[in-house]
């Protein structure tokens, strides 16, 4: 599948995360330890969002094949960013367009696994959105149509937890083989839920990660369980099934 992270805290490269931890984001793309069957390596597209703003930067292929990223990671600081690689599902485009994060209006979000009998299983819950959200989908895949429920339901008032783990339950009810690991941020808060794949959390009063390996070996990396929920800040993190 797919590895993530997002932060929230003090400024701090991006670089410190996506490049330079002693299992970063980079080192997940072509060594992850916790894909859960879910494939091998993540070379088939990468992203990175970061707030103010949010600004996103997102590419086709190996993380570690764009020097630009590189120099553009250890020279801009943020108090909050998402980012991941990406591991495509067989018969979904490998293109720019469909590397998370995806974004609208305040909100970054990324999908780590896959909708099962994609798509005829969840045709009906497209159903519900309208024709133009369908038409203007980044790409025609289950991680961009995923975000477009996520996007519509924040901007019908839905709580970030409450958005995603209804999408979980939803999703999971109609293709019941989904792996839905989903990290969402709007720069303050950070959303998340487990759906087969791992998450783990690094907290310490000041500053949270999430993300679906530990970065390092810190003793204080904690992971969440399965079929949970996550709402955390740099001071608070919330866990709860769902």
């Amino acid at each position: 599948m797919c590895r993530h992270l997002a932060y929230a805290g003090p400024a701090v490269p991006l670089d410190d995360l996506l490049f330079d931890a002693p299992h970063s984001l980079e080192r997940q793309a072509y060594a992850p330890g916790q894909m859960h069957g879910g494939g091998t390596v993540n070379v088939d597209g990468y992203g990175v969002g970061w707030f103010p703003g949010p600004v996103r930067y997102r590419r086709a292929g190996p993380i570690w094949s764009d020097a630009n990223l590189r120099q553009l990671a250890r020279t801009t600081e943020s108090t909050a960013f998402l980012a991941a690689v990406r591991s495509a599902t067989t018969g979904m485009p490998v293109v720019d367009p469909a590397c998370a994060p995806f974004t609208d209006g305040t909100w970054l979000f990324s999908h780590n696994g896959l909708v099962s009998g994609w798509p005829e299983s969840v045709a009906g819950l497209a159903g519900t959105v309208p024709v133009t959200d369908l038409l203007t989908m980044d790409a025609p895949t289950d991680s961009a149509l995923l975000w477009t429920f996520v996007r519509r339901r924040l901007e019908a008032g839905g709580a970030p937890a409450d958005v995603l783990a209804g999408l979980v339950r939803e999703v999971a009810d109609a293709a019941p083989a989904s792996r839905l690991n989903f990290l969402l941020t709007d720069g303050a808060v950070i959303a998340g839920t487990t759906w087969t794949h791992s998450l783990w959390v690094l907290h310490d009063g000041e500053s949270v990660t999430l993300a679906s390996e530990p970065l390092d070996g810190d003793d204080a990396w904690r992971e969440i369980p399965d079929r949970h929920v996550v709402l955390a800040d740099p001071s608070t993190v919330e866990v709860r099934p769902i």
